[in-house]
């Protein structure tokens, strides 16, 4: 599914986020349990990785980075669906205050 990137060999502790940061090394946090709060992150190996846009870095089960292709989002009919909707709900409201509004110039 992905392809190595770099051979590290971390050896992954229990209750511990293993990622690839910003910089392109392989740092953990610890994971936020039962309403406490996780951990700073630390530096576990520096590895100086330059990240290509369009791939997820990641530290695969073997303890090495690998990458792979990211998927692009559909455009379609979602995106335009949701749009009409927007607009026919604020036509709707439109309607319902000018209703209101004709109701109460009656009394």
């Amino acid at each position: 599914m992905g392809e190595k990137v770099m051979k590290c060999g971390v050896k992954r502790e229990d209750g511990f986020l293993y990622y690839i940061d910003k910089k392109g090394d392989v740092s953990k946090a610890k994971m936020a349990r039962g309403g406490k709060k996780g951990g700073k992150p630390q530096r576990v190996m520096k590895a100086g990785i330059k990240k290509e846009a369009g791939y997820l870095y990641y530290l695969d089960k073997n303890g090495d980075i690998s990458r792979a292709k990211m998927a692009k989002p559909k455009k379609g009919k979602k995106g335009k669906t949701k749009m009409k909707k927007k607009k026919v709900a604020k036509k709707v409201v439109k309607k319902v205050v000018k209703k209101k509004v004709a109701k109460k110039k009656k009394k």
